[in-house]
């Protein structure tokens, strides 16, 4: 017949206890022997009977042992401490993240009109303002590419003036048999085409006047007024 199962508990008997406890402690110091022949393997075996009573057995120096024991599980340690600290830390900057794209979302459907309900009077009139401040700051860059337009466009009549003048100089200093008319044509032909764009760009300045809440932008002064009246009604 085989052994029976032995229920792990503690044995009540004294002297079974004993004998029990010698019994193992031998087997246990012979494993521990035949593992560190067998596989080259650093063992210590530290046991204390139920008297405390030392009983040990190390392949090599059991102090060496211990300390290369303390040095690898306080480096575990630290490891382990330094990823759970990173770890927090990077979860709390996406909490941060993700509630300023929060608060950003929500202000951009503020701006859209949307959502206004919750918004105490206070938060309507900051958001007003704010809406005031970029308004201003779109009519600001939108009248600097304006101006830098009318500019660009004054300087093109002039190139046509100046062009103007040297074809008819020319012309007056050509020949008899050059027919008279092709420089009025040639004229005209410049004067209709600054006009078409000074007329284009008039009626946005007009429109533009009429939604700056009460603001005009002047444009022009007096000596281009007298060159309108020079140059067949051209509005600079």
């Amino acid at each position: 017949m085989g052994r029976g199962r032995v229920v792990l508990e503690r044995i009540e008997n004294k002297i079974n206890r004993q004998v029990t406890f010698s019994k193992r402690r031998s087997g246990l110091l012979k494993k521990a022997f035949e593992l560190s022949v067998l596989c080259d393997a650093e063992v210590a075996l530290i046991i204390f009977s139920s008297r405390g009573k030392l009983f040990q057995y190390s392949s090599s120096d059991v102090n060496k042992i211990i300390e290369r024991y303390r040095q690898c599980r306080y480096n575990k340690l630290q490891a382990g401490d330094s990823f759970e600290h990173e770890s927090q830390s990077l979860y709390h900057e996406f909490l941060k993240l993700r509630a300023k794209y929060e608060s950003l979302e929500r202000t951009q459907r503020h701006f859209q009109g949307e959502e206004l309900e919750p918004l105490s009077f206070k938060e309507l009139q900051g958001l007003e303002k704010q809406l005031d401040a970029t308004l201003a700051l779109a009519r600001q860059q939108q009248t600097k590419k304006l101006m830098a337009r009318a500019n660009e466009l004054r300087e093109k009549v002039h190139n046509l003036e100046e062009l103007n003048k040297q074809l008819q100089s020319k012309e007056r200093d050509g020949s008899s048999n050059h027919d008279p008319d092709d420089n009025n044509n040639i004229e005209l032909h410049d004067a209709q085409v600054n006009h078409f764009e000074c007329v284009s760009l008039n009626t946005w300045f007009q429109h533009y006047e009429g939604t700056s809440k009460g603001k005009t932008i002047g444009i022009g002064t007096e000596d281009n007024q007298s060159n309108h009246n020079k140059n067949n009604g051209w509005l600079l």
